[in-house]
């Protein structure tokens, strides 16, 4: 029996790596598509990426580099237009089938499944864009695995801001020591911890591996797997050497001790 009753995921750069080669690859899409100069290189997208949700990285960009549009143009419906030009793009990346779950997503998934751990995501990235990537990672059914999938615009503040985890938590109808969260960014942890999901892992990638996790209890570069062991770089997983519910289970007994 496990000591937790859900966990809540991030989506992009948690359950898949789909922001190198699958958001920017789709903003540059969409720039071309709609004639302007503009390209976000690898590193370029790296740092705008500290600017949660795909509208508010486009206006923000603007704003840093001085964009003028064209007088009489909306700021407003440009972006929306771009984004929604961005989303088609990245949609149909994901039919391709090239984004895969990260090593140990799948299997961690499987294993609460049938345990009865209730599963949610809590994302900025828009529903449609969650719901494709589950579809076409390879195994049949996934969306329907998770009970509750919080995502886009359906909260006034974006990460990190605690708001989308406060979303999720009502639709699961649980308190936050009920649940584990996994992120990958200082913003997703900022935004799980103050929503008070204190059982958080942290799971890095490219772009969040030189960030500081110092206020997350367990970070590991990966969740690893019975034949492939997980670094750990905060935290220690106990009796495991990757990440399954018994570690996750420590981790919550961890930083609740006492409570």
């Amino acid at each position: 029996m496990y000591r937790f009753k859900a966990i809540i995921f991030d989506v992009d750069g948690t359950l898949a790596d789909t922001e190198r080669d699958g958001h920017r690859l789709a903003f540059n899409a969409a720039f071309v598509e709609a004639g302007l100069a503009w390209h976000w290189d690898v590193a370029r997208y790296g740092a705008l990426l500290a600017v949660t949700g795909g509208k508010e990285r486009i206006r923000y960009y603007i704003e840093q580099e001085g964009i003028q549009l064209e007088s009489g143009v909306n700021l407003d419906a440009f972006i929306a237009a771009l984004h929604s030009a961005k989303t088609r793009h990245y949609l149909a990346l994901l039919e391709t089938g090239d984004i895969p779950l990260r090593p140990g997503v799948l299997r961690l998934l499987r294993e609460a499944r049938e345990a009865g751990i209730r599963l949610a995501i809590a994302t900025t990235t828009t529903p449609e864009n969650v719901i494709a990537l589950l579809r076409h990672c390879g195994e049949p059914g996934l969306p329907d695995w998770f009970e509750v999938i919080a995502a886009g615009d359906v909260v006034p503040r974006k990460k990190p801001a605690p708001d989308i985890f406060t979303l999720a938590l009502a639709q699961l109808g649980l308190v936050a020591r009920e649940c584990v969260a996994v992120e990958d960014s200082d913003n997703g942890m900022c935004a799980a911890l103050s929503a008070g999901l204190k059982a958080l892992l942290v799971t890095l990638n490219a772009y969040t591996a030189n960030q500081s996790f110092d206020a997350a209890p367990l970070v590991v570069e990966s969740l690893g797997g019975p034949d492939e062991p997980a670094v750990v770089r905060r935290g220690d997983l106990g009796g495991s050497n990757y990440v399954n519910l018994a570690a996750l289970d420590r981790l919550h007994a961890t930083v609740y001790k006492g409570a």
